[in-house]
């Protein structure tokens, strides 16, 4: 590659910012030096220096050009001026007339009102603002993207500078201090539920680069091809352990990991930055930087997942350009670890020995989130979006995560650690009994049998319906693995994934529902406006009877994937009768083509739908000659059933589904079912939880859906309950006005010893 002169100047100033840090004086004098250095190269008349402080104050530090008497004197606010934009936005900022722009905000003191343009640059290290670096002429001058990359590779050395405790001290970063022995409990999302007690272990990686600018561009170059050549061979050990080399989707995770390693555009740039006169280190960390800011910006919730891949993939390469390939010793850490990190790639945590690690807590996160899935699958407790945790917890702090409640607590009291311990003992008690029912059929006492489903969307899911003793998948979510992918499924792949949860579901029947994208749970790769009240909105099969190529491709991939077995597909979010005419109408015509073509059809075919929406509810009669089965999704029948918002905290528990209407409407749609020969199950979370399931069998529900971990508890219940004589029992409390039936229901278990 011929080397531009740009890139010629862009080393010989590194080279001269080198010397001065390593030369004499003190951290102020060589700071003042390396301006007065930049704005000579740089053929400006200002260099500034900013330095952010405790409290989210940028203070001018060193200085050339402006009124000497400024530095230390000048602080500005994040966002306040232009550089209070730039450290806000973590980008740059090039302008010709600065005082024109909106943000821009004279200071007196720096007689800076003589200059009329301005490029700057934010000092980043591990990917957070630390100060910002510009600088400015009298001219209005042009600033091209090389004089802006120039600033940005040295803001790198300056960094390191800052970074050396030299100029400011660690106290004086610190904004708040002497709270962090006290006891503190944070709320988050539940990504995957269960208790765990355990120690604190922060990942962190801190990498030292000793040496920023190279001597030789070439011999950097082939250090990154061989520790690039490392890494992808350490990835794929990974790959090839025991635990992850059975299919799942944390599998597909690992291997789409392996893809991001091979980035072509990724590579390049790094290239790019060694050929600026950085070391391969160096260049490895200022494309972390870039791609962090760069990401962060998105708005789009997959995009901004796939970040933590690449930083991973950036932490790891340093470690083997290091010589330290080993990110955590097997041997490392206490024996409980509790782990706590802003964010992970999957292979991270990987890292860490799997008997050791008990619970995950992310300050980020989704339920999307690669390390989340790969989490679910190791069976460890994880909870997201935790607030500030990495500013509050400290390695070796006791710690008890409680996922099904979304919450952590660091440093409890004895007293509250001795009642967690209390309640986890019990918890293994009750797995341990759960465990014993494998096999035994969920039957009443008075010999009703009950048929236990799993909720399901990842192939994971599937191994755990079998694990569980499942009856089979009573909602499959087709709409995650389109979540998931980074562009839009063809029929090939789709009929690939179907045709897999077929064959790993051991004969056991598989309810898929049809795509329930649109609102709330939007695709990476497709445009979609949530509108003001997502869950209302343009969602499941209104977009689907919009855009019908989209079902129709996903039907000829379930015809196909069915492979002439039984298919059993639902339509989620019915309003009208007149929806699921249509749809069953496209169904069936891919019926007749895939005939036609003279592909197996399915051996059975059942339709049925989703019954979320209440106006379905007063169409029931002409619905029951049309379908073969309804499920009740009573998680959005419920919302719409009460007008509140279950997304709203304000409005998560004012109404209880063990209400008299709630139980009215649900005890309704079994009748009219029972009489019109259909079957009818539930799929939403009531039906996981133990006295809530009590009641629906109460009421006449058979077939029940849930999370996976509910089987057990639910299928407990069932074996204990004679239904006879709850159903009496109801009967009467449905004459009742009162907010909440729950308590008498509880009443109820406890005098007839039902477990719940």
């Amino acid at each position: 590659m011929a080397r531009s002169p740009n890139m010629s100047g862009s080393r010989r100033l590194l080279a001269r910012v080198r010397d001065t840090m390593a030369g004499a004086g003190t951290a102020q004098e060589r700071l003042d030096r390396i301006a007065t250095t930049i704005a000579a190269d740089l053929v400006a008349e200002v260099c500034s220096i900013y330095v952010l402080r405790a409290g989210e104050v940028l203070e001018l530090f060193a200085n050339t050009g402006l009124t000497p008497e400024a530095v230390h004197l000048t602080r500005l606010n994040i966002g306040e001026g232009l550089i209070g934009v730039i450290a806000q936005r973590a980008r740059p900022l090039a302008l010709t007339n600065l005082q024109d722009h909106p943000a821009y905000a004279y200071r007196p003191e720096t007689g800076e009102e003589r200059y009329h343009s301005l490029a700057g640059v934010p000092i980043l290290r591990d990917g957070r603002v630390t100060g910002v670096l510009a600088i400015q002429n009298r001219t209005q001058r042009q600033y091209t993207e090389e004089e802006l990359e120039t600033l940005e590779t040295i803001a790198m050395v300056v960094a390191e500078l800052i970074a050396g405790g030299e100029l400011i001290t660690s106290d004086e970063l610190q904004a708040i201090e002497g709270l962090t022995m006290l006891p503190v409990s944070i709320e988050g999302v539940r990504l995957n539920g269960g208790l765990a007690i355990g120690t604190a272990l922060r990942h962190e990686r801190r990498i030292s680069i000793d040496k920023l600018v190279a001597e030789d561009t070439d011999e950097e170059k082939r250090r990154f091809v061989g520790a690039l050549g490392e890494m992808h061979g350490a990835i794929d050990k990974m790959l090839a352990a025991s635990d992850m080399a059975s299919g799942g989707e944390h599998r597909e995770i690992l291997e789409t990991y392996r893809m991001f390693a091979e980035d072509a555009g990724w590579l390049a740039r790094i290239h790019e930055a060694i050929e600026t006169g950085l070391t391969a280190e160096a260049a490895v960390i200022k494309v972390r930087n870039d791609t962090r800011v760069r990401f962060r910006q998105q708005t789009d919730p997959y995009l901004r997942e796939r970040l933590h891949d690449f930083e991973d993939l950036a932490n790891r390469l340093l470690m083997h350009l290091a010589g330290d390939p080993d990110p955590a010793p097997k041997s490392a850490g206490p024996a409980d670890i509790i782990l706590f990190a802003r964010n992970m790639g999957p292979a991270e945590l990987l890292d860490y020995d799997r008997s050791h690690l008990k619970g995950l807590v992310l300050e980020e996160g989704s339920a999307t989130t690669h390390v989340a899935i790969v989490a679910k699958a190791l069976d460890i407790p994880v909870i997201g979006r935790a607030g500030d945790v990495m500013g509050v917890v400290e390695n070796n702090d006791r710690v008890v995560l409680d996922g099904d409640n979304a919450e952590v607590h660091i440093r409890p009291s004895e007293e509250a650690l001795q009642s967690f311990a209390d309640t986890l003992n019990q918890r293994q008690q009750r797995i341990a009994a759960y465990s014993s029912l494998l096999d035994v059929p969920a039957e009443t006492k008075d010999g009703l049998r009950m048929s236990l489903n799993i909720n399901a969307g990842l192939f994971v899911d599937v191994q755990n319906m079998l694990d569980t003793g499942a009856d089979g998948i009573g909602l499959y979510r087709t709409e995650i693995p389109f979540m998931e992918s980074s562009d839009f499924p063809d029929v090939d792949r789709q009929a690939e994934l179907y045709k897999r949860i077929i064959d790993q579901s051991a004969g056991k029947p598989v309810i898929f529902r049809t795509l329930d994208v649109g609102g709330d749970k939007g695709l990476p790769y497709w445009k979609m406006d949530e509108g003001e009240n997502p869950a209302m909105g343009w969602r499941a099969v209104r977009v689907a009877l919009d855009r019908p190529v989209l079902l129709r491709h996903q039907f000829r991939a379930l015809i196909r994937a069915a492979d002439g077995r039984d298919l059993k597909i639902m339509f989620p979010m019915i309003t009208e009768v007149a929806e699921f005419d249509a749809l069953r109408d496209i169904l069936m015509r891919e019926m007749r083509t895939a005939e036609k073509r003279g592909r197996k059809l399915p051996g059975a075919l059942q339709v049925g739908t989703m019954l979320e929406v209440p106006a379905l509810a007063f169409q029931m009669k002409s619905l029951l000659q049309r379908v073969d089965f309804v499920s009740v999704g009573s998680n959005d029948l419920f919302q719409f059933l009460f007008a509140s918002d279950r997304g709203n905290p304000l409005l998560a528990d004012r109404y209880d589904p063990l209400s008299p209407p709630a139980l009215t409407l649900l005890g309704d749609l079994v009748r009219q079912c029972d009489d019109a020969g259909i079957p009818i199950s539930l799929c939403g979370e009531i039906a996981g939880r133990p006295l809530d399931a009590m009641a629906l069998v109460g009421l006449g529900f058979r077939n029940l859906s849930m999370a996976p971990s509910s089987i057990g508890p639910v299928k407990a219940m069932v074996r204990s309950l004679s239904v006879s004589d709850l159903k009496r029992y109801l009967d009467t409390l449905l004459q009742s006005h009162e907010h909440s039936l729950r308590e008498k229901l509880r009443e109820f278990a406890v005098d007839h010893g039902v477990i719940i």
